[in-house]
């Protein structure tokens, strides 16, 4: 395996990684040749004695991104922090302008540091970021030093073939070049470990990669949820396959043991949900890994004791646990949040003797990318420039507001005037169309009402809604029997979606209680399914509007993949621009819904 560095490599700092998976890969290159002025030296045995056995190596990691380039606004751009008194504080994080003051300060001093990430960096993205294809995203993740990145999800969103333009660079196969520069792509690795082109059975990208410097080597290895396809649209995992977290890490792990890797950190998108928000909360009290649940915690105990430790993500919660491995040794893991409003510090304290972690000094912690630092002033210069190649689009008025309509609770009033706009449109595509549903992990951001920048208040700009609907999902209607609406209102709760319930946000007519004291279907109840007050009639055919990924079973929906009749409308941002145009002005804002539609028993 040789050791490579990437051709572009503008960075002063050292610390590269070195080594790639040759021969794996099917996208990507590196160059052959090290930068004499950039390399790593390999020390002797005399220079190892002379730095001691021990080497504390800072791991700096962050996850779920999301193409949040500027400071987001609402909930999404806050964290709560647990004080000693029991009380809660809420603080204003996020923004790379801050993310990368932060970061390069919490560098100063440690001459061994490597920066990760675990996935969706892209993806689900404002329009800053997602009317240039994210990438304005990877241009700042170049300028933030990341060393590597696991995928996640959302970086199928747009297929395998954008994801390799991402890594490799070039224009836009149908938007061509935004700028007379031409896009060069990431400077760091993407790693698909588990994520195999169906017709060759390899990684479509590498699946790991090696950070080298002065005799130390550290392993990373990228996975994404296996049920990636079962959450992003059928278009984007065309032609892939996504295998089990547990045994790709396992396999990979081996092999990287034998060729003198023991030091080995799995980013994995798919996280863990601990039993408090407050970013600072203990998940090891009173024992370890007690405090947090999820899908992480089967993937931890399960991977291999050669990994050291697990930087996830995915469930866009913050923690930083101890979960045993299978021989029953406390192990790392964590998460910071997402939208860039955290980011972990990890003290992996290398034995040089062995060329593995010590893992009982490995620490960590998640700290709060504050709002109270100057900004980095070389991110302030690339947000200016795609906002100017953005604002005649963006700072578009669409709508007015009289106050923030939130995208949180069971039922949210955002959610209520996503649904009412899809089923607006769709009546105008089908007067016989009676309701539409929609998915919640659909609704990116909430509405504010606060001025930014130049808008007035109450103001609902092009820019905002697109932050909300990034997905450029178009709007379907399909027809439906009353008993299959029943069970994809029962599919909210069980299925994939059992563990973690799904709950669809429904139009205006649409009404029904769910029980969350009982267990599995039981928890809505039948009874109390009603539209426009008259009890859903099983034999009956009703016409629902919802958006192509919907339509196509995503989300663990399937029975919404087997409506009839279809009728393919415009994405669903259209559906909301005309819904705000229409209903809404200076004089006669749009006020927050209720959230009434839903009857949620506790």
């Amino acid at each position: 395996m040789s050791a490579t560095p990437h051709a572009r490599r503008r960075r002063p700092r050292t610390n590269r990684i070195l080594a790639v998976a040759a021969g794996l890969a099917t996208v990507g290159t590196l160059a052959a040749v090290l930068p004499a002025a950039a390399g790593a030296a390999t020390t002797s045995k005399h220079e190892d004695a002379k730095q001691g056995r021990y080497q504390d190596v800072q791991l700096l990691s962050f996850n779920d991104l999301h193409g949040n380039l500027e400071a987001p606004a609402g909930s999404s751009g806050r964290v709560t922090e647990k004080q000693a008194d029991g009380t809660t504080k809420t603080i204003d994080a996020g923004g790379v302008e801050y993310l990368a003051t932060h970061l390069r300060k919490a560098r100063e001093g440690q001459k061994y540091s490597v920066t990760a990430a675990a996935g969706d960096m892209v993806g689900a993205s404002p329009l800053l970021s997602g009317l240039f294809h994210d990438e304005p995203t990877i241009e700042a993740l170049n300028k933030l030093d990341l060393d590597v990145t696991g995928v996640g999800n959302h970086e199928f969103d747009e297929g395998a073939k954008e994801l390799a333009r991402l890594q490799n660079g070039g224009c836009h196969p149908t938007a061509g070049c935004y700028t007379d520069k031409r896009f060069e792509g990431a400077d760091f690795p993407y790693l698909a470990a588990n994520v195999l082109d169906e017709k060759s059975g390899k990684p479509i990208l590498k699946p790991y990669t090696v950070w080298k410097k002065d005799g130390v080597k550290i392993g990373f290895i990228g996975v994404t949820l296996e049920d990636t396809p079962g959450i992003v649209s059928a278009e984007g995992v065309k032609g892939l396959k996504f295998k089990d977290e547990v045994e790709t890490i396992n396999k990979y792990a081996k092999e990287l043991e034998r060729q003198g890797v023991k030091s080995i950190v799995a980013l994995v998108h798919e996280g863990g949900l601990p039993a408090s928000t407050d970013y600072n909360y203990n998940c090891d009290s009173p024992g370890a890994g007690d405090g947090i649940s999820g899908p992480i915690v089967d993937i931890a105990k399960n991977v291999t004791p050669k990994v050291d430790a697990l930087v996830t993500g995915h469930t866009h919660q913050a923690y930083a646990c101890t979960i045993n491995d299978p021989a029953g040794n406390p192990r790392m893991v964590t998460s910071a949040s997402s939208f860039g409003r955290l980011y972990t510090d990890t003290t992996l304290t290398y034995d040089r003797a062995t060329g593995d972690i010590a893992r009982t000094a490995v620490k960590s912690a998640n700290h709060v990318v504050t709002r109270d630092v100057p900004k980095a002033p070389d991110m302030t210069k690339l947000i200016d420039k795609w906002n100017t190649l953005a604002a005649p689009i963006g700072n578009r008025a669409i709508g007015y507001i009289s106050g923030d309509i939130n995208n949180t609770g069971t039922e949210s009033p955002l959610g209520d005037l996503i649904a009412d706009a899809q089923f607006a449109y769709g009546k105008e595509l089908d007067p016989e169309t009676d309701l539409a549903l929609m998915n919640p992990g659909g609704i990116r951001a909430p509405i504010t009402y606060a001025a930014k920048g130049s808008e007035g208040d109450g103001v609902v700009t092009y820019a905002e809604a697109f932050t909300v609907q990034p997905f450029a999902n178009t709007v379907n209607l399909q027809d439906f029997t009353g008993a299959q609406l029943i069970q994809v209102l029962k599919e909210q709760v069980s299925g994939s979606n059992a563990a973690s319930p799904k709950v669809l946000q429904v139009s205006s007519g649409l009404t029904y209680t769910l029980d969350l004291t009982k267990s599995g279907v039981d928890r809505v109840v039948t009874d109390s399914i009603k539209l426009n007050g008259a009890a859903i009639d099983p034999a009956a055919t009703y016409r629902v509007a919802t958006n192509s990924f919907l339509a196509g079973g995503g989300d663990g929906f399937p029975t919404l993949g087997q409506g009839t009749n279809d009728l393919v409308g415009e994405d669903d941002l259209v559906a909301l621009e005309k819904y705000l145009l229409a209903n809404s002005s200076a004089a006669n804002p749009i006020a927050p819904p209720a959230a009434n539609r839903i009857s949620v028993v506790r």
